[in-house]
This record gives structure tokens, C-alpha cells and sequence, in this order.
């Protein structure tokens, strides 16, 4: 009888049951990292903002529960102190001459209006109460008077009507509402949300500038990957960051050197090697004309075209400079060759297509797409569309569709390795080196773009080409 996926043969838990509380005890942090910005900016404010906020929020809870209370009580406790000394006085000469004297001497110099009035009674209501100031009252009258009582805390905003009965009547003292408890925590609170909003600008001000630096350190990263220029790139910022600056623009020295030097040698080899072909080319013409000769003459312009290939392939695309180029009229231009040399080209273009190129290596691109479309297919479709939802400066993408027999799927990767040709019916390098796509994905992707292949709905080969604006 088969086991279940959760017990082996001993019938203790597997690795898998085992791991599934784990899995289960991650999935708040999962959440809480899917929650978190994935900006640098953003995660080093809420690394300064929030530790500032529990900070408040602890001191807060302190102050007024701890401080607060403790304040509140001495307060209560002091103004129902001097209540029971004025009853007691009251008690030892209840005259009304007496009385008077007493509600004189509490108004000047306890700043507590009493009264004694006799023959009332206490409220039939119950105390209106509430909260720390009523339990810190209730607390000090019965420890200190130990009489019926009737207190209001709640109806009155500056006021604390107070009243104790005794024989005959009741005494009620209206207490000022700062001389029973602590009236200023909103002062607290002002000064701590005023000092916090200071603190948290300064911290986006300061921020900000060591940030910025970074931003720009990965947008020349960025630029210099799609191939474009980077020359007012400057170290800033704090010392990693200018370190870091000083390597990439250290490594961009390095790779543009080695580019010239690779360039200065493509150029002696293409030199050296044109020589004996125009001597053989030379010495070809002086021969008689024959099939020999007709043949010779078609090796020699093959080796030519190949030594471009070559060259071509090896030399890059590094030597010229990108401008603000139309994407729209380049498109128009390879269209119109390859109408001369007999394919069949439909445009369809959208949106604004004007980006940064390296404009003569970026035709070289399409008119290898466009060309090896046309050689196998009667009819080619060139759509190029702006798509400005995937990021914040948004894509282009150029899909160049035809209705030939196209390719097999697992070589679709394949075509684009430097001198591989298919031995297929479709050979998208018929007649050459094997580095028509090679090169023209190599100039894709120096745009920091991509070239990919598929199956293109008008039953042929589709072949994708993303450009990053």
C-alpha cells in the first residue's frame, strides 16, 4: 500500500511536512518583503523614519501614562488635601461669618471657589466620571474625607465641580481644572510632531543628496550599456560611492582602449588582406575571358564580401557615436532597399519612435533582419510599436513577420551563434559567413536591447527586436 507524502515508513514526518511550518512561519516576512520599496531611497528613509517614529510612539506611551499619572495624582492629591483642610476649618465654626471667611480666603490664595450650602443634598445622579483624573479623585477623597461625595469631571472643560456632604449641608468647590491635573501634554505632543517633521526634512534633504549620486552612477552604467555617451559623468557623493564612480569609469577606459587597439588591428589585417586580392583581381583582368576565369572572378568577390563579414563582426559597433535618430524614417530607408532588390515590405509603425542610436550600425541590424526575411518568404511585414508601460521611459519593439517555412524550434537560439549556418531549407545566412544574425544581435543588444525569434502568425518566422528608449 503506498505511503502518503506526509509520513515515511517509521511513520514520522517528512522533510517536506517538516518544512511546511517553516514555509508557513516565513510567509509574514515574504509579504513584508514584497511590501518594501525596492528604490535605495525609499528603503534608507523608512530605515531612519521608523526607528524615529517608535522612538515617539515609546516616549509617548511613557510620558503620558507613566509621567502624565503620576503628575495628575500629586495634583489631585494636593487640591483634595486643601479641600479637607477648608472642611475642617468649616466644621470647627459652621457660622455663616465663618463660612464666608473661608470662601474668601480659598478664592485668594488657593485660587478654589467654595461654597457651603446649607440645607442642600447631594445629586440623585450618579458621579459623572471618568478616566485616570476621576479614579486619582475618588482614590484621594475617600483616603482623606471619608464623607459622601459627588464629583463631575466630564461636563465641564476648565471646571471640576467637587462636592462633600456634611451635617447639614454640602460644600462644593468648583476646582480649576489645571490645578487637578496635568492640562499641558498637548505642549508634548506639539514640540515632539514639530521636532520629528524637522528631523524627517532634514533626513530627506540629506538623503537625497547621497543618494543622487548613486542614481547617476546607474544611469551612465545604464547609458553606457545601450551604447550611448557618458562624458559629463563625474565622482560625487560619499566615498564608497565616488570609488565605485572611479572603477566604472575606469572599466569604461579600459574597454573603449581595447576597442581601439581592435579596431587599429582590423584595420592593418583588412589592409593587408585587400593587397593580394586586388592582385589577384588585377592580374585576373589581364587574363582572357572563360568559364575558368568567370569562376576565379566569383571566388574573389565571395572572399570580399566574407573578409567585410569579418571584419564587420569583429570590428563592432563601439566607433560610432549615438544620435537622436527617428526610428520611423530608418525603418523607411531599409524598406525602400529591400524593395529594390525585389522583397515585398509592408510597414506599419506606431507611436513616437525617435530614441538615441548608433544610426549606421542599427541599419546594418535591420537590413540583416529584413533581407534574410526577404530571401525566404514572398512577403515581409515590419510592425513597430511604442510600449511606454513596462517602464518608466518604455520600449520599442520591431517584429519583423514572414510567411516563409521558417526555422525549427530548437534552433532558434542556435542561428544567432557567430558562423553557424542550418543545413535546413531555410539557411537564414544562405550564401555567407554565418554572421548575419550574430552581428546584428551583437548591435541590439550594444543598444541595451535583445533580438529573439519565434513563430510569427503568418505562419513563418517572427523576429523580435527590443530596444530600450
Amino acid at each position: 500500500m503506498p505511503q502518503s507524502d506526509t509520513e515515511n515508513r517509521t511513520g514520522a514526518p517528512t522533510r517536506r511536512s517538516r518544512a511546511a511550518p517553516a514555509l508557513a512561519a516565513l510567509h509574514p516576512f515574504l509579504l513584508l518583503k514584497r511590501l518594501m520599496p525596492a528604490g535605495l531611497y525609499w528603503r534608507s528613509l523608512i530605515i531612519i523614519v521608523a526607528p524615529m517614529v517608535l522612538l515617539q510612539i515609546v516616549v509617548t506611551y511613557v510620558f503620558l501614562e507613566r509621567h502624565w499619572q503620576l503628575v495628575t495624582e500629586r495634583l489631585s492629591a494636593k487640591t483634595i488635601a486643601e479641600i479637607a483642610m477648608l472642611l475642617e476649618e468649616f466644621e470647627e465654626d459652621p457660622s455663616p461669618f465663618h463660612a464666608a471667611r473661608i470662601t474668601r480666603r480659598a478664592g485668594e490664595n488657593l485660587g478654589l471657589p467654595v461654597a457651603f450650602l446649607e440645607g442642600e443634598r447631594l445629586p440623585d445622579t450618579a458621579s459623572s466620571t471618568g478616566g485616570l483624573l476621576a479614579d486619582s479623585l475618588n482614590d484621594e477623597i475617600r483616603k482623606r474625607i471619608a464623607r459622601p461625595y459627588w464629583i463631575n469631571t466630564l461636563r465641564q472643560n476648565s471646571y471640576v465641580d467637587i462636592r462633600i456632604a456634611y451635617d447639614g449641608g454640602v460644600m462644593r468647590v468648583l476646582s480649576p481644572a489645571s490645578q487637578v491635573y496635568a492640562s499641558n501634554s498637548h505642549i508634548f505632543i506639539v514640540w515632539m510632531v514639530g521636532t520629528s517633521i524637522v528631523l524627517i526634512i532634514v533626513a530627506i534633504i540629506f538623503l537625497r543628496n547621497q543618494i543622487r549620486p548613486i542614481e547617476r552612477l546607474a544611469a551612465a552604467a545604464e547609458s553606457f550599456g545601450m551604447g550611448r555617451d557618458v562624458e559629463s559623468f563625474r565622482p560625487q557623493g560619499a566615498s564608497e560611492v565616488r570609488r565605485a564612480a572611479q572603477a566604472f569609469m575606469d572599466m569604461r577606459a579600459r574597454i573603449e582602449r581595447h576597442i581601439e587597439q581592435r579596431t587599429a588591428m582590423l584595420a592593418g589585417v583588412s589592409h593587408d588582406l585587400r593587397t593580394p586580392l586586388t592582385r589577384f583581381k588585377l592580374q585576373l583582368a589581364m587574363l582572357p575571358d572563360g568559364p575558368e576565369i568567370a569562376e576565379l572572378r566569383e571566388d574573389i568577390a565571395e572572399m570580399e564580401r566574407m573578409l567585410e563579414d569579418y571584419l564587420e563582426f569583429a570590428r563592432g559597433h563601439q566607433g560610432e557615436p549615438s544620435v537622436e535618430t527617428d526610428l520611423a524614417d530608418l525603418i523607411a530607408e531599409v524598406r525602400d532597399d529591400a524593395v529594390r532588390k525585389g522583397h515585398d515590405v509592408k510597414l506599419d509603425l506606431h507611436g513616437d519612435l525617435t530614441l538615441p542610436l548608433r544610426r549606421h550600425a542599427f541599419k546594418r541590424c535591420l537590413t540583416n533582419i529584413i533581407d534574410n526575411a526577404g530571401k525566404y518568404a514572398p512577403h515581409v511585414w515590419v510592425t513597430a510599436i511604442r510600449d511606454a508601460e513596462q517602464d518608466d521611459a518604455g520600449s520599442i519593439d520591431i517584429l519583423v513577420d514572414d510567411d516563409g517555412e521558417g526555422i525549427p524550434d530548437d534552433q532558434l537560439e542556435e542561428v544567432f551563434r557567430p558562423f553557424y549556418r542550418l543545413d535546413a531549407a531555410r539557411n537564414l545566412d544562405k550564401g555567407g559567413t554565418g554572421l548575419g544574425l550574430a552581428i546584428a544581435r551583437d548591435i541590439a543588444r550594444g543598444h541595451g536591447g535583445d533580438i529573439t525569434l519565434g513563430r510569427s502568425p503568418m505562419g513563418g518566422l517572427r523576429a523580435i527586436i527590443h530596444l530600450p528608449v
